[in-house]
Parts: structure tokens; sequence; C-alpha cells
């Protein structure tokens, strides 16, 4: 893939909406934009002039998405022979994902994030359209929905993650971004219930967010309407999402003139914005002046639909006996379930590896997949790999840590391959969040384990700034498409 293809479908991109930008604006936008050039350059500089190992033996990878696709693609560059099957049920599961929230914004269209399976699957891989439905790793084999038994060398895990609705009670279905959602959509996506975390729920969350809207201009009460915010205990893909759509409705509400009519509360399970420091300062900052409320440690557990009643378990800390020996008081935990009527909910739906991966031999008391969490190799089964959000790693549940990760599952894959001593290639946790703070600015958070900013360039990665903005719109999905899935970038 040459860099002039990412570069062209970056222009397309931007085209596609008028009066953003000229094409010689966005020319320069590129070279400015530090993430823009490195993938571009990263690009040219990983295109390998022929493939470097003769290592033979027969890979599976299950999953069939971005890091899937991607880590397919990468082994077919490095392995001279390569014997590669991906096993993925979906044709349409290549899809952008960090998309839906600009679909929920109204940026953006349900088709703009959608692909076609086969039009990315890497030459010279055979695709199995059925999905596992058992894990036997002990003998390397897996069996599938249509019956096959299949054996294998080495394993690549790359499921991703169920959006688990049943955990809350008053829902009902276990679903994943793109796919049958029927069951879920009995109550979400209507009657001022709205989750962005798939893709039709996306389309749905928009048509919310206009008819909170037009409630909002007709409202005549002295009490305001109330928009809720949930964050879940459980792990989550794209920890930012949570926030971004609050974001995005305080400036619908601005531009509509009714922002004053709508109070915005945002309840967390945790007892922070961010995990890193100078982040969760930033965003308290970003919520003061927008006026947000927020309530930390409240996590949703049940929702009436039909009264638009959402319960909440509370939880805190209260002093208890002093110790003595210590010279302290013990800490008591203390919990209790609370309401809260709502308008409009944005539900961030509690998330878990799939079944069949969490309750198989692969998974852990937790359900992830259990890997070092610096080369991703399975902490049991060495023959064995897992990246994306189905790895149980701290932070690293977005498309941007999967660019790093597949990377290195494909460099310490062949060094299995090759009955290498040591694996070559380290995972140092790198994410990156592009947190949309109105439509027009992005606060680009970096980090990775250290839980400090790690930014790419010299510029302020606190600050909210336009040209994160048309990185994020227009730049990253065809970088993604057109570095990630063919495996350069």
């Amino acid at each position: 893939m040459k860099s002039n293809k990412i570069i062209e479908e970056v222009l397309n991109e931007i085209e596609k909406h008028e009066g953003v930008m000229s094409r010689r604006d966005a020319m320069k936008f590129l070279a400015a934009s530090p993430l823009a050039a490195s993938v571009i350059a990263g690009t040219v500089a990983s295109t390998p002039a022929h493939a470097s190992s003769s290592a033979k033996g027969k890979i599976v990878i299950v999953g069939g998405g971005l890091a899937g696709v991607a880590t397919a693609a990468k082994l077919t560059h490095k392995l001279s022979n390569p014997d590669i099957t991906i096993i993925e049920p979906n044709t349409k599961s290549v899809s952008y994902q960090p998309g839906q929230t600009l679909i929920a914004g109204g940026v953006w269209q349900k088709s703009d994030i959608e692909y076609e399976t086969e039009k990315f699957i890497p030459k010279g891989v055979t695709w199995i359209k059925e999905s596992v439905v058992s894990f036997d790793p002990k003998n390397n084999k897996l069996k599938t929905s249509g019956g096959q038994e299949i054996s294998y060398d080495y394993l690549v895990v790359a499921t991703g993650l169920a959006l688990d609705f049943a955990a809350i009670k008053g829902l009902e279905g276990v679903i994943t971004s793109y796919g049958p959602n029927e069951v879920v959509r009995q109550k979400v996506g209507k009657n001022g219930v709205y989750s962005m975390y798939f893709a039709d729920g996306a389309v749905d969350t928009y048509k919310g967010i206009q008819e909170l809207i037009a409630k909002a201009k007709e409202h005549k009460g002295t009490e305001k309407l109330q928009a809720l915010f949930t964050d879940p205990a459980t792990p989550i893909k794209c920890g930012g999402a949570p926030k971004k759509i609050m974001y995005l409705m305080h400036d619908r509400l601005v531009k509509a003139g009714v922002r004053d009519k709508v109070e915005l509360l945002f309840c967390p399970s945790g007892d922070k914005m961010f995990g890193v420091p100078e982040y969760h300062t930033a965003i308290l900052e970003q919520f003061k002046q927008r006026d947000f409320k927020w309530e930390y440690k409240t996590n949703l557990v049940a929702i009436d639909t039909d009264k638009k009643v959402a319960t909440f378990e509370k939880k805190w800390l209260e002093k208890g006996e002093f110790d003595e020996d210590l010279k302290e008081y013990t800490m008591i935990s203390m919990s209790k379930e609370v309401e809260k009527k709502y308008d409009f909910i944005h539900i961030t739906p509690p998330q878990k590896a799939p079944d069949v991966v969490g309750k198989s031999p692969l998974g852990s008391s937790k359900g992830w997949v259990p890997v070092v969490q610096e080369t991703l190799q399975h902490v049991s089964f060495k023959n064995i790999f897992a990246l994306g959000d189905v790895a149980a790693v701290p932070m690293g549940k977005t498309g941007g840590s999967a660019r790093k990760q597949y990377n290195v599952v494909a460099d310490n894959l062949v060094a299995i391959m090759e009955k290498q001593s040591q694996l070559p290639s380290k995972f140092d946790g790198y994410t990156v969040c592009p947190l949309i703070t109105s439509i027009g600015t992005v606060m680009l958070a970096e980090f990775n384990w250290t839980a400090k900013p790690t930014p790419s360039f010299p510029l302020d990665p606190t600050q909210e700034r336009w040209i994160w903005w048309l990185l994020k719109v227009y730049a990253l999905k065809p970088m993604t498409v057109y570095g990630m899935l063919s495996g350069r970038a």
C-alpha cells in the first residue's frame, strides 16, 4: 500500500464535506499532524522488499475485525510461505467503530463506517465464514458453528468484546458493535434510552438528541430536562466515549439555543474522569466551563424504560473504628441504590469477553484472555496470542492500541515459529483517545502504562484543538483502513 493512497483517501474524506478546507490546506494539515505523518511514513518504511522468514506452521486467527485482519496482513508480509486462516462469520465485520461517536453526533452516516470483510482479507489467507463455538487449547483444536473441527499450530484470538446490556436489570441482550441487535433495540434506541456503542444504536442516538432538542424547545417548566450519561464498572472499549457523547449533546443543545433547559449529568462508576491525572484535571475544567454535573461511584444497575427511571448503585466510604496500632481510622465501604428520573439517558453497557472465549480454557476468572501484557502471549499456552479488546491488558481497548499490538503479535509469533529463545517485540500500553469536546475540537489524549501523557508532538496534550478534530474526522479512518488493515501502519 503506497503512502499516496492514504493521502488520497484523506483528501476524499475532506471533499465529502464542502467548505471545511481546500485540498491545499488539507495537505498542510497532513504535514503538520504528527500522527498522520508518522502513519504515512511508517507505511512506506514498513513495506518489506521481501518476506523475512521461511518459518512454517498453520496459523488460525479468530476474529476478522481490525485487529485480526491487520495481524493476518502483517504475517503475510513477514512469512515467505504463510498458512493463515481467519474465522469470522460477519461479512461486514471490518467496521470503523471509532466513527460511531461521529454518527451519534450527526457528523457521519452509518455508511461511513461500513466495510466489506472480503475486500480486506489478505491475498492467500483462507476465510471461514463461521463462528467458533469451543476451544481445546491443550490439543490445539477448535470447533466452528458449522461443525468443523480445525487444528492449528498457532492461534491468535482477536474476537473483540461483547456488549452486555442484559447485565442491567430491565434490559436484555448481549451483542457486538456490528451485527444482530433486535433484542437490545426492544428497549434501547427509543423512548429516551440510547447507546452509541453499536452501529444502529449510534444512528438512534442522534435521533434521540434531536428529539430532546425538540422537547426542550417546547419545555415551559421551571425544572430542567434531565440527560444522564453512564459509565459502567467493567472495562470498556474507548474509555473516553461515555464523555464524548455528552460533549456532543452539549454542543448540539447550544447550537439549538436550548442548553439552559437541559441538565447534563455524568454518572461514572469510578472516582475520576480519566486514569491519567493531567487529563483528569483538564476534563474537570472542561466540565466546569460547560456547566456539566457529575456524581462519582454511581453505577447503573437497573432501568424502568416505561417510567423513565434509572436505578444506580451509589458507593462511598465512611469512617469506622480507630486502629490503635496503625493510628488511623478504618474505612467502611457503603452503598445504596438511588433512583434518577431522566428525559434522555445514554447507556454505556457493561462489557465482557464473548462467553465462548471467556468461559473456555483460554479465559480467566474475569473472562478476558490472560496474556503477558508486554508480549501479548497467553500466560499458559505459549503458541497462543491475543490482542485487541479481548486481551486482559490494562488500558488498551482502543483502535490506537490495536495498531501497536498487532505488530507486536506478528513479530513475536514469527519468533515462536522460528524457535527463538526470546520474544523480540514489546507492547508499552500505548493508547490514544481523541476526546471530542465539541463539533470542531478534540483533546488528543495519548498515554501508556506510565499513566503519563505521551504526546506525539510538542503541543500541550490537555488542550482542545481544531487540528485534532481534522485528524479524528478526516484522517484516522483512511489511515486505519489503508494502513493498518494492509499490515503496514
